[in-house]
């Protein structure tokens, strides 16, 4: 049996669309290892697939994940939630569910925070200059 499940993930700018098939465990992201990313990022990627052993037990599933736009960090977590919702799809387990959401909302669930438009007038969001008429 062939499996394919494509999902994506959004934060900030960045796009991530993940695509998991059978296989032997190999996650790719831009085509290059996970491995090869910074330690911090790796991990943070990891964190889906950890809790997924856990709970599921061996891994048996590739997941090729491409990412667009954004900054570095914002790529990695739009990764990050690209890839739990496929492992999540791939796995329909309800116990999944409640483990993704007890170790971290932004598992399943995209941060809709975006950068404040600057106003008018003003080089900043929100706070403005102040005034003293002297």
């Amino acid at each position: 049996m062939n499996i394919r499940i494509i999902t994506s993930g959004k934060r900030k700018r960045a796009v991530a669309r993940a695509v998991l098939t059978d296989g032997d465990g190999k996650i790719t992201i831009n085509g290059k290892d996970h491995k090869t990313l910074q330690n911090f990022d790796m991990l943070k990627i990891e964190e889906p697939i950890r809790i997924a052993e856990h709970v599921l037990g061996k891994k048996n599933f590739n997941v090729a994940i491409n990412v667009r736009s954004g900054g570095e960090k914002g790529q990695i977590e739009a990764a990050r939630l690209a890839l739990a919702r496929a492992i999540l799809e791939f796995s329909k387990s309800k116990e999944l569910e409640k483990e993704y959401q007890n170790y971290d909302w932004s598992l399943l669930i995209a941060d809709v925070r975006r950068k404040e438009a600057y106003k008018p007038g003003d080089s900043k969001a929100r706070r403005k200059r102040q005034k003293s008429f002297r």
